[in-house]
């Protein structure tokens, strides 16, 4: 289980270590090209909620894998995430859980 860090101000996004590699992927690309997105994931607190943060290309992003050597990428798994991600401006984390 690795983690997703974003702007230091919660504690970390605790995300599978092959779903954190294809979001590497996409959050990267999306930020690269200057483009910010929301993000939306489970609060994982005992009752149900949600967070949602305004991913930036100027905000510090520290993704931490657990396992070595990284995962396998699926190239169509990311191809689905940016299609999501683009066609309504959000990537959900949960959709990608497996």
């Amino acid at each position: 289980m690795g983690s997703l860090e974003y702007n230091s101000s919660r504690p970390p996004i605790e995300v599978e270590d092959v779903l954190l590699a294809h979001l590497k992927i996409v959050i990267a690309t999306k930020l690269r090209r200057q483009e910010s997105f929301m993000m939306t994931w489970p609060s994982g607190k005992k009752t149900p909620g949600r967070l949602s943060t305004w991913m930036h290309p100027a905000i510090p992003l520290v993704l931490e894998f657990d396992e070595e050597p990284p995962p396998s990428i699926d190239p169509a798994r990311v191809g689905h995430m940016m299609e999501r991600l683009n066609s309504r401006g959000e990537l959900v984390l949960d959709e990608f859980t497996s």
